[in-house]
């Protein structure tokens, strides 16, 4: 007998369940990787260079070996592989030996059974430095002025991009210089991480990290170790946003596990954690923009001056993303752009969230509210007229080949309600209830601005994510296991991964394994890929289950629910019964569609696979006496393809404004001669919940026909576009050119 079945299995793609690791994050019950412990570990820290710059004459460590409850101290001679690392170019020491190019450099380690002992430790290592002039300026350095930091000078990379007649003529022409600050990543979680040695010289890590396969690579070349020896498992991350891209303390934890016996625990503190991670690349920018009296572009010139600081981490790769996209999401014939990122004795810099789009957003948005002023035309209308489209040619000469809503997502937020006038409110005001106005000097602006930012990896990359799937029975109810190596970091990739296994194999128990290098390469949580990639193979690998288990019959059948259910909707068979004691086990290694890299004269070439478009309108009111600013609104509409989880949706936009708040009016580190003026998180300020203001968010689904249900990465494009329309909406209320990140009080004041 057959029944027809309408059911649809609960908790799938499209749906927003709760996060399975959600409730103990609040409760504070979960286990982070600075929560890690073994009975009989011990405690690494790490000492660091003073100096931006300096030469390395002598290391003296007895007296710290003379401490009592000290098992090692550590330098570059006890490294016993290659004494270099690094994402794209082994570059970076892992215990300096000769010379240090950054403060807060690694040169020597301690490890001793209290944290505090191995910190006294520390302090009675002697190292004896000849200190260097440093080079701070990156547009300097691409003009070769100074010593060369590095063999081949201190150019990393020079991305050069030529589209269309150049030197054409245009009705009105406006140019600018801009700048962007240095920005942190500013994750909660510190780094850390807990190294265990094994009984055969090898060693397993537990560590909050982005990227646990480019990790183990780079590991086994410093410990001189075969991979198998080295084995990685992610502990709880507390943020990342690309500042756990680059290695921290993985190598060190795991030196001294090696070198003990012992397992060996390490955790930044926050001070140490600013010196430990990359930032994001400060920025000066040249733009010139020639248009038509009506306002449509003629041409779009710029030179971008990235800092990379001492080594190069994703430098190479931030700066390709920048020249890409450094025109912005608009049509125009005529491209020249060049785009340098630069060695400097100044923070190491990489990846961040936005990745290179960020800084140039600044920069092609702050003039086209200028060109908008030139043409006597509104800042959305102009923006409007020259929006980019489906079939429209990106700077590269690559066709634009999926929907590209600009005009409509500028059309959206403009058309929002605006936010009240409020009556007068301590609360509401600049300053807030410090009581520093009753509302005089206070003015308010509109601004708007919108970005664009490429997903996935680039330019010929071999990108791809491992799955594995299991279906079977489990306690007589029909059970799926996904194991990846993807990193969940915060962004819930747990949740997504288990919403796909639902909809693709009808079942409401999905686990997923802890993420470790047992299997293959999840790639990076980076360039709002993994929904994208590891999405994708989680998905194929369902395919390749479903496939197997639906052989067996001779009709087209589907799995809805956890029934077998015909074409003509009748149940064939319990999912259950088909299952029995068999278990359904796929290994899928899953690839996006191929970029390539860029031609080195023109810049021409498909670089990248998709692109994802958000734009923001701002509210400010700002007292102009005190240069204090109230982001009133901050709303924003984005295409996202397909939303997943539309919660999930909606806490990323979210999340990705507020950074871009915090990069416009707080957020930044602070350097003099190379050296961090601001290490902690009361000098280096975040907006929190009472900067934020109420946002409308506007969430398009226009599906992407090359992605895996048509989605779009999320994460990145409101971080992009909520900097410059905050900035746009200070300029409304003030008339000030504000052509600097963050906007600080004495730039709004002039003191």
């Amino acid at each position: 007998m057959t029944t027809s079945v309408t059911t649809q299995t609960t908790n799938g793609v499209g749906t927003s369940p709760r996060r399975p690791d959600g409730t103990v994050k609040v409760r504070g019950e979960f286990a982070y990787s600075s929560d890690l412990w073994h009975e009989d570990m011990v405690w690494g820290v790490t000492l660091r260079s003073p100096h931006p710059y300096a030469r390395i004459t002598g290391i003296d460590i007895a007296e710290a070996l003379a401490v009592p409850g000290v098992y090692a101290v550590l330098t570059h001679e006890d490294v016993p592989g290659v004494n270099r690392y690094g994402l794209e170019h082994a570059d970076q020491p892992v215990l300096a030996s000769d010379v240090v190019r950054y403060q807060g450099e690694p040169v020597a380690l301690v490890a001793a059974d209290h944290p505090e002992t191995a910190r006294r430790a520390m302090k009675r290592i002697v190292v004896s430095y000849e200190e260097l002039s440093p080079v701070t300026d990156s547009e300097a350095a691409v003009a070769g002025e100074g010593p060369s930091l590095h063999e081949g000078g201190n150019v990393v990379r020079h991305v050069k991009i030529r589209r269309g007649p150049q030197d054409l003529d245009a009705d009105v022409v406006v140019s600018g210089v801009y700048e962007v600050g240095m920005q942190d990543q500013a994750f909660l979680g510190p780094e850390s991480g807990l190294a265990v040695p094994d009984t055969e010289g090898g060693v397993d890590l537990y560590v909050a990290t982005q990227w646990l396969h480019v990790d183990q690579q780079q590991i086994v070349a410093a410990l001189g170790l075969p991979v198998e020896k080295v084995r990685l498992t992610l502990g709880g991350v507390g943020g990342a946003f690309g500042g756990r891209e680059d290695l921290s303390m993985q190598v060190h934890a795991c030196l001294l596990a090696l070198h003990t016996g012992k397992p060996v625990k390490m955790v930044y503190n926050r001070e140490e954690s600013f010196y430990g991670h990359v930032h994001r690349h400060p920025a000066k920018m040249y733009y010139e923009h020639g248009a038509t009296r009506d306002g449509h572009l003629v041409y779009v010139k710029t030179r971008l001056f990235l800092d990379g600081g001492a080594y190069a981490s994703s430098t190479g790769a931030v700066v390709a993303n920048a020249a890409t996209l450094g025109v912005g999401p608009y049509k125009v014939d005529s491209v020249a752009v060049d785009c340098w990122g630069t060695y400097t004795n100044n923070p190491p810099c990489g990846a961040m969230r936005g990745f290179g789009a960020v800084q140039a957003a600044f920069g092609y948005e702050s003039q086209m509210d200028k060109l908008a002023a030139a043409c006597g035309l509104d800042p959305v209308e102009i923006r409007v007229r020259n929006a980019m489209s489906e079939g429209d040619l990106m700077p590269t000469g690559q066709v634009v080949d999926a929907e590209a809503p600009v005009a409509e997502l500028l059309s959206r937020v403009r058309d929002m309600p605006m936010p009240p006038e409020r009556p007068f409110d301590l609360r509401h005001m600049p300053g807030g209830v410090s009581n520093t106005t009753h509302g005089e000097g206070v003015v308010r602006g509109i601004g708007y601005a919108v970005g664009i930012k490429n997903v996935c990896f680039s330019e010929g990359f071999d990108d791809y994510s491992t799955a594995r799937v299991r279906l079977q029975l489990v306690g007589g109810e029909p059970a799926a296991t996904v194991h990846t190596a993807a990193c969940e970091v915060g962004q819930g990739l747990v949740t997504i991964m288990q919403q796909i296994v639902r909809t693709e194999l009808g079942v409401d128990q999905v686990t997923i394994l802890p993420m470790d290098t047992s299997i293959g390469n999840g790639g990076s949580t980076s360039a709002s890929r993994q929904t994208y990639v590891t999405g994708g193979a989680v998905q194929a690998a369902c395919a390749a289950v479903r496939a197997r288990l639906l052989s067996r019959f001779d009709q087209r059948v589907r799995v809805v629910g956890g029934k077998l259910v015909a074409a003509d909707g009748q149940v064939v068979a319990d999912l259950g019964d088909v299952l029995g004691d068999d278990v359904y086990d796929e290994t899928v290694e899953w690839r996006h569609r191929p970029t390539a890299a860029l031609d080195p004269e023109t810049g021409q070439g498909t670089a990248h696979v998709q692109y994802a478009f958000a734009a923001h309108r701002a509210v400010v009111d700002v007292d102009t006496e005190l240069g204090l600013v109230k982001v009133v609104a901050l709303d924003c509409a984005q295409d996202v393809g397909k939303a997943l989880n539309p919660q999930a949706v909606l806490g990323q936009i979210q999340g990705g404004s507020a950074q871009g708040l915090g990069l416009a009016v707080m957020e930044e580190i602070q350097t003099s001669g190379g050296k961090i003026r601001n290490p902690s998180f009361t000098d280096y300020l975040i907006p929190t919940v009472l900067d934020m203001p109420p946002m409308r968010i506007d969430v398009l689904e226009r599906p992407d026909p090359h992605a895996p249900y048509g989605l779009r990465g999320v994460g990145e494009p409101p971080t992009i576009s909520s900097t410059p329309a905050i900035v746009a909406a200070i300029r409304a209320a003030t008339g000030l050119a504000l052509t600097r990140v963050p906007v600080r009080p004495e730039h709004l004041t002039g003191t």
